[in-house]
């Protein structure tokens, strides 16, 4: 039988053929797609015509086409819906694709092409996006140890095959630790949760094949327990848990992985020159330096930690005022927070949520498209890769943009968190292709599905990557969409939250799920007025990690991270009762790859930019002023990474940012 990862996929819009793929059909058809990028990557390097943009830069950009419709289907599926086979193919595939990829930058005639081309470049009469490319394909081989040699390339390929083979371990032992636990809930433990949590604990619980109720580490239920159940005794142990994920001493304890990457990201940076990892990591980013990183994260830190203490003492008379006399833990913050925000802003969370059903809040986000962009969404009835999943046809006056779909349920076989990613990206070389991009969320399942205004955020949040990917307007996939420096990537994606704070769309579309009535005016104010509530809490938690991360890559990698972990956290005076926001067993920002390792600091970095670039709206007096949006979609969603960052921004803004809007928007300006 065909293969279908290797036949002509037929179905509407060039989606994969879900419905026929079987686990065992990934392996032949990476072997397939392996087989074929190195007999392409062979005529490449060994072309006897002398080095051309076309035979060299825009071949290497199609010499992957079979691997990368693979990769595009496995790796989204194992993320969102893993299972032994998928699990045991990803720890396979690790370090045989890392070995491809050093085969590619190790390969010294395909490198003196690159080099040829770019010590002619002046020469060439290439396009500004052509110069661009050609820039960071010899970035890319220069950073990956293509002017090594000898036992120094022999060594570097070593190393990258080990971090691959390290990151796949750490990924999935902590979504081990995730599936493995979960507190049973009997009938008396539900006493004083609202209803939206009883029902997500029975659903969690159903999910498992589990009668009654449960709380599971999903960030959608174990948070709204943590705020609304009056157990202290249940809250504790649910907090220690989700805590301790990646630490719990079995056979999916990530500390000695955590250990061994730094070691390993050490060496990695020293066999190209660098003092440290964060030196090397940053040194293509809009930060720079490490130094960079840290002026802005202790900017932030000083005023953050101020709010952050004044808070808990208002939250530990809370505590003693109902009888307990021990010190405020972590286990008691989200609940008095909760208690408190409902008694100085009216706003309880169970009241709101029914304005705030899935549905409505995914028509938000597409009409906002719509009123910025002209993006129409309509659904499709097609094949895939899991029944929660849902699909819509994205035009624009009528044509194709894109294909988005959306997962949003929490499941056992998914990862925690919320990402975007693309099955397919944009480009136009070798004719236009269409982007099929994913958003995968793990909001708690409920009938109907209700988020909390976090949720919501989420929701919008990951939307904006999905806008940068879908919006792509360049000719390499090297350079579409959302392939841009780590802290300017955040920069979409945090923009678009600021729509969910904009009244007039949350009056069109927060109704009741039930009555479809909107969404009571005095409640929408109290939302946003309270939008600042608690963000002594929520920024402190954030730079705590990133000051972590940025300590870890530099100078000599620790030994022992989770001490260094805690030595940082007393560098800094850290709150007692708040938590890093990932600990480091747990940090798979960090250690399940390269990509925000040192970089974690990369969401504060585009909010300040995100901070000031929705006050351009403001400055026109219009959320969805048509030549604003035509700027921003111009300068930077259609753009990716066809200039550096600042570059992108300053055309959009005139000017690059201070960090004053992100601490008025963090409601942070007083305490500083």
């Amino acid at each position: 039988m065909t293969n279908p990862l290797l036949a002509p996929w037929t179905a509407p819009f060039g989606l994969p053929p879900f419905d026929a793929i079987r686990d065992e059909d990934f392996a032949p058809a990476f072997d397939a797609g392996l087989a074929e990028a190195r007999g392409a990557i062979a005529a490449i390097a060994d072309n006897p015509e002398p080095a051309t943009f076309a035979n060299t830069i825009e071949a290497l950009e199609l010499a992957e086409a079979t691997l990368d419709r693979v990769g595009g289907v496995f790796f989204n599926i194992a993320g969102s819906d893993s299972t032994p086979a998928r699990e045991a193919l990803q720890r396979d595939l690790a370090p045989k694709l890392s070995a491809f990829s050093s085969e590619i930058t190790n390969n010294r005639a395909l490198f003196g092409r690159i080099e040829a081309l770019w010590q002619a470049r002046d020469a060439l009469s290439l396009t500004d996006e052509q110069q661009r490319v050609l820039m960071l394909y010899r970035r890319m081989f220069v950073r990956a140890g293509a002017q090594l040699d000898g036992d120094r390339a022999a060594r570097m390929t070593a190393v990258k095959s080990r971090l691959a083979v390290l990151g796949t371990a750490f990924t999935q032992n902590l979504l081990a630790d995730e599936r493995a636990w979960y507190m049973e809930l009997a009938g008396a433990d539900l006493d004083g949760l609202p209803d939206f949590v009883v029902e997500a604990a029975r659903a969690a619980a159903a999910e498992r094949g589990l009668p009654g109720h449960i709380v599971t580490l999903n960030r959608s239920l174990i948070v709204p327990f943590l705020q609304f159940s009056p157990r202290r005794d249940l809250r504790q142990r649910a907090c220690l848990a989700w805590m301790a994920r990646g630490a719990n001493g079995n056979a999916h304890d990530n500390r000695a992985i955590a250990a061994e990457t730094l070691a390993l990201r050490q060496e990695r940076a020293a066999l190209l020159g660098y003092p440290d990892f964060a030196t090397f990591k940053l040194e293509t980013e809009m930060a720079r330096t490490p130094q960079a990183v840290r002026d802005l994260l202790m900017r932030v830190w000083e005023p953050a930690r101020a709010r952050a203490l004044a808070d808990a003492a208002v939250l530990q008379a809370m505590m003693q005022a109902d009888g307990i006399n021990d010190a405020l833990e972590p286990w008691d913050w989200r609940y008095y927070a909760e208690k408190r925000r409902k008694a100085e802003h009216d706003l309880d969370e169970a009241a709101l949520k029914p304005y705030l059903s899935l549905e409505a809040m995914i028509a938000a986000a597409f009409d906002c498209a719509n009123r910025l962009f002209g993006l129409a969404f309509t659904p499709l009835d097609v094949p895939l890769y899991h029944p929660d999943a849902r699909a819509w046809d994205v035009t624009r006056n009528g044509r194709h943009v894109a294909v988005f779909i959306g997962d949003y349920f929490a499941r056992g076989s998914k990862r925690s968190g919320a990402w975007c990613s693309a099955i397919r990206s944009q480009r136009k070389l070798g004719g236009q292709v269409q982007p099929v991009v994913v958003n995968v969320c793990n909001f708690a399942k409920g009938d109907p599905a209700l988020l909390s205004y976090d949720d919501a955020r989420t929701l919008f949040h990951e939307f904006g990557h999905a806008l940068h990917q879908m919006l792509s307007d360049v000719t390499y996939g090297f350079i579409s969409g959302t392939s841009v420096a780590r802290d300017f990537v955040e920069l979409p994606s945090q923009l678009y939250e600021h729509w969910l704070t904009v009244p007039e769309v949350l009056v069109k579309h927060a109704r009741h799920v039930t009555t479809a009535e909107p969404m009571p005016r005095d409640m929408l104010d109290r939302l946003l007025a309270a939008g600042t509530y608690d963000q002594g809490f929520a920024t402190v938690e954030y730079v705590a990690s990133a000051l972590v991360d940025l300590a870890f890559h530099e100078g000599a990698a620790s030994a022992d991270p989770v001490a260094r972990e805690a030595e940082v956290l007393a560098e800094i005076a850290m709150p007692r009762a708040i938590r890093m926001r990932h600990a480091t067993p747990h940090f798979a920002h960090v250690f399940a790859g390269d990509g925000y390792s040192s970089g974690y600091y990369s969401y504060m970095w585009s909010e300040v930019m995100d901070a000031d670039a929705f006050e351009a709206f403001e400055e026109a007096g219009n959320p969805f002023d048509p030549a604003v949006a035509a700027r921003l979609e111009t300068h930077i969603l259609s753009a990716g990474g066809s200039q550096e960052a600042e570059a992108l921004y300053t055309a959009f803004r005139g000017r690059m940012p201070g960090v004053e809007a992100l601490l008025r928007g963090r409601g942070l300006v007083d305490a500083a």
